[in-house]
């Protein structure tokens, strides 16, 4: 091992161990709001900075440095754009959200529609967090394994096992708690690395001469990436406007008020995360003839910074992906316990089986994790399920009185459908095609059909409208 490698896994272990005596510090949990809510307490910063931590992993951290170093300034349209649309609209709809009287995803749509249609919902939530959380893992294992020169499949292991095990016990207050740690962590990483960077490049008017000599003349252009990267626009902008750990976060401020701050907060703090990994990225094309092994982050670190600056990055990088993993695992395990599992079980007998199915949600995340090695690939699949199968009935049962569980329903088993024939498909070219694979076309035929859908079944079946109006009087989405 070299002495970057040395000092870089020693600070892993002092991270870990500092997690764990947090996380063995706090209080227990007596119940599952305890568990997954953290018994409604936190203050809204806290829960902003978890937020942020949840939305800033593999993706954020790595993936979108190494597009903006092909892409120049228009791979923000990557990760940053969804992003932000997202969270916007996650301000416009945090009170709404906060003010019903149902934590959870499934819950709100039982006492919306049906337990037939909640049932439906969740479990395709609940494969949204696995397979987005496997993509974490994928992260993980890429980043481990070039940085210390370690196998894949022992770098996932290690990744999965130490999210897993602090994340067992702490629930939703050890993940916020750990996350406020990560998130400074990230924060030192993330200038830390951009800073060195573009001090090597001598500015920015370098990588635009840079740029200019290899023939890419909009690289400077924020806008060049909004057609490339539309399709991501909105499937990610869709599927992470719905996106269940952000909405646990927002059932567990202590007020509606507080939901609004906490979604204004993580707002403006991405916008200057984002342009940081998406300038860290383009600063790489001056530093680097062609695209680093194991990406221009990584490279950056292990050759222009010093042993224990590049430490200090690497335990940075590993916490927000980490961060990540843990938000997501933790609110499957939530779906699996408050909105699957059978909810005549006392709350002793519950709170054991949200420990049993934060493991059993990282071990299928793992196995996913170790099949397929592409975090586009993996977060795709989980986007585009919960997009096409969960977006309409989700968000129109808050605002659209005449919606009733029938077109729910419908609306979602045409999105699982289209969802799983995209999916076979890339896998049997050979099979018809009637739009092209993961583009524009495919996204919008997929949430203009599931909304068809939707309002016809609702308009040619029996009303439900005492649901409908108790549901939407209590949400009441355009109070201020």
């Amino acid at each position: 091992m070299s002495t970057l490698q040395t000092i870089s896994l020693a600070g892993l272990v002092i991270y870990f161990a500092v997690l764990l005596f947090i996380v063995a510090k706090e209080k227990k949990n007596n119940n599952t709001i305890d568990y997954f809510f953290a018994g409604r307490s936190l203050p809204f910063w806290a829960l902003s900075i978890t937020f942020i931590a949840s939305w800033w992993g593999a993706g954020s951290a790595l993936s979108t440095a190494d597009l903006a170093y092909s892409d120049g300034l228009g791979a923000f349209w990557y990760y940053g754009v969804p992003v932000l649309i997202s969270t916007f609209l996650m301000i416009v709809g945090s009170k709404a959200i906060r003010r019903v009287e149902y934590l959870t995803q499934g819950e709100m749509m039982e006492a919306r529609y049906s337990k037939i249609t909640s049932k439906f919902l969740s479990i395709m939530i609940l494969i949204f967090m696995t397979f987005t959380a496997a993509s974490q893992m994928v992260g993980i294992g890429n980043f481990f394994g070039t940085y210390l020169e370690m196998q894949y499949e022992t770098a996932v292991i290690i990744g999965a096992v130490i999210v897993l095990i602090y994340s067992t016990f702490g629930g939703f207050r050890g993940v916020v708690l750990t996350d406020i740690i990560q998130f400074v962590l990230l924060g030192i990483s993330a200038i830390a690395v951009f800073v060195v960077a573009i001090s090597n490049t001598g500015g920015f008017l370098d990588i635009a001469t840079t740029a200019k000599s290899l023939g890419k003349d909009n690289y400077m252009s924020i806008s060049d990436g909004a057609s490339k990267y539309m399709m991501y626009v909105i499937t990610f902008g869709c599927a992470w406007m719905i996106q269940a750990n952000v909405w646990q976060r927002i059932s567990a401020t202590k007020s509606d008020k507080d939901a609004y701050k906490m979604t204004v907060m993580s707002f403006f703090a991405y916008i200057p995360l984002y342009l940081i990994v998406v300038f860290t990225g383009m600063a790489g094309i001056v530093l680097f003839d062609k695209m680093p092994e194991g990406g221009v982050v990584t490279a950056i670190v292990t050759e222009y910074m010093s042993p224990i600056l590049g430490a200090i990055v690497f335990v940075g990088i590993s916490a927000a992906i980490m961060s990540t993993m843990d938000s997501l695992i933790n609110t499957g395990a939530m779906t699996l316990t408050m909105d699957l599992a059978e909810k005549e079980k006392s709350e002793k007998e519950k709170l054991a089986f949200s420990r049993i199915a934060t493991l059993i949600v990282t071990i299928i995340a793992l196995v996913i994790s170790l099949r397929i090695r592409s975090i586009l690939e993996i977060s795709w699949i989980a986007s585009d399920i919960i997009t096409t199968g969960v977006f309409i009935p989700l968000v129109f049962g808050f605002i659209y009185r005449r919606g009733n569980s029938k077109g729910a329903i419908a609306s979602m088993g045409f999105g699982l459908i289209y969802c799983l024939y995209n999916l076979i498909r890339s896998f049997e070219p050979s099979m018809p095609a009637f739009w092209e694979p993961n583009s524009t076309a495919q996204v919008i035929i997929g949430v203009s059909s599931s909304a068809i859908i939707y309002f016809i079944v609702s308009a040619l079946t029996k009303p439900e409208y005492e649901k409908a109006d108790k549901f939407i009087k209590m949400a009441n989405i355009f109070k201020k």
